[in-house]
């Protein structure tokens, strides 16, 4: 029996943008079969997940839950992971694959602008204090606005850990847009852009020990898991400001603490977190030096509406019994 005629059902996991933004996404899907939602805890996998998503054969996903190898055993018919975003880490890529699952990711350049611009944004929240500064008002506490003294961006020196897809564009808007020195970390050069930007490679100890602003963009992998630890910080120019709208697993959170108390670093943004949504008594979370917001990149209209489109037209083409684009192994 081809695909086509399959009973197809879709779960949607853990996303709270998909199908919000463009309506007409869930329209679609509902014509190929039934669609749920299911919310379950981000580190849910296996067994407990697979039972969570029912009959479902086509699943469309946020960073979460965990499509771990004893998921899949347990949904040998699964069809369809798709991915609403770049990053693929909850997903065993070999088990689905072993099963005849297809796993997909958007384009990259989908979110490009609109994460950028988040960086861009918490950057300067963090450093200006506008939402500190903002509830002060609020509160009728308008005379402690001496409290919320920052520092201006035109002369500073950024650092951008990973310069691919959204750190070249948030590279561009800090040159360009607030005449900012640009340094960049990454293992791909691309000097024409780079001369045409005014931006200078360099390696990590020397981002770290000249720029006033480090920022993080790089793909999530051996290489970059905790790559702000101890070391890190004891490299890092002293009183640099923190902004990670990557993947919170960048950090370790311990030695990330141990910065913002002793002064090493003045102040974190971040909007991506190890575990998703924190517990309660995270360390992060009602920290007056940590600015957090709950992984809200690419909300944009035009990013979730681009996102979501890549999801529904794979699921169109799973249903039929053809083949989905952006399969990550072909990457």
């Amino acid at each position: 029996m081809d695909q086509q005629a399959k009973h197809i059902s879709i779960a949607i996991t853990n996303s709270s943008s998909f199908g919000y933004a463009v309506p007409e996404h869930i329209e679609r899907l509902e014509k190929l079969g039934a669609v749920k939602r299911v919310d379950v805890p981000g580190d849910c996998h296996g067994a407990e997940l697979a039972e969570a998503v029912g009959d479902a054969n086509i699943i469309i996903s946020s960073g979460t839950p965990q499509f771990d190898k004893e998921f899949f055993a347990c949904k040998p018919d699964m069809l369809l992971v798709a991915r609403d975003g770049l990053g693929f880490n909850n997903v065993d890529v070999d088990a689905a694959r072993a099963c005849g699952c297809y796993v997909t990711k958007v384009q990259k350049v989908v979110e490009r602008e609109a994460v950028a611009e988040c960086a861009v944004g918490e950057m300067l929240d963090l450093i200006r204090q506008f939402s500190a500064a903002s509830r002060a008002a609020n509160e009728n506490r308008w005379l402690d606005r001496g409290q919320f003294v920052g520092m201006e961006l035109r002369g500073r020196t950024v650092g951008i850990i990973g310069c691919g897809n959204i750190g070249s564009r948030v590279a561009e808007i800090l040159h360009h847009g607030f005449g900012m020195r640009v340094l960049a970390n990454d293992p791909v050069h691309d000097d024409e852009w780079a001369q045409k930007n005014d931006v200078t490679y360099v390696d990590l100890d020397t981002l770290l020990a000249e720029s006033d602003v480090v920022t993080f963009h790089a793909t999530l992998n051996p290489t970059s898991f905790h790559l702000a630890d101890e070391d890190f910080y004891k490299k890092i120019k002293r009183g640099a400001y923190v902004i990670n709208t990557a993947r919170g697993d960048m950090l370790d959170q311990a030695a990330t603490v141990a910065a913002l108390e002793d002064g090493t670093i003045s102040g974190l943004a971040i909007d991506a977190m190890s575990v998703e949504p924190p517990a309660p008594d995270d360390p992060f979370l009602n920290n007056p030096r940590v600015l957090v917001t709950p992984h809200i990149g690419a909300y944009t209209v035009e990013a979730l509406g681009g996102m979501g489109e890549i999801c529904v037209k794979n699921a169109e083409l799973v249903a039929r019994g053809e083949k989905p684009v952006n399969i990550v192994w072909e990457q």
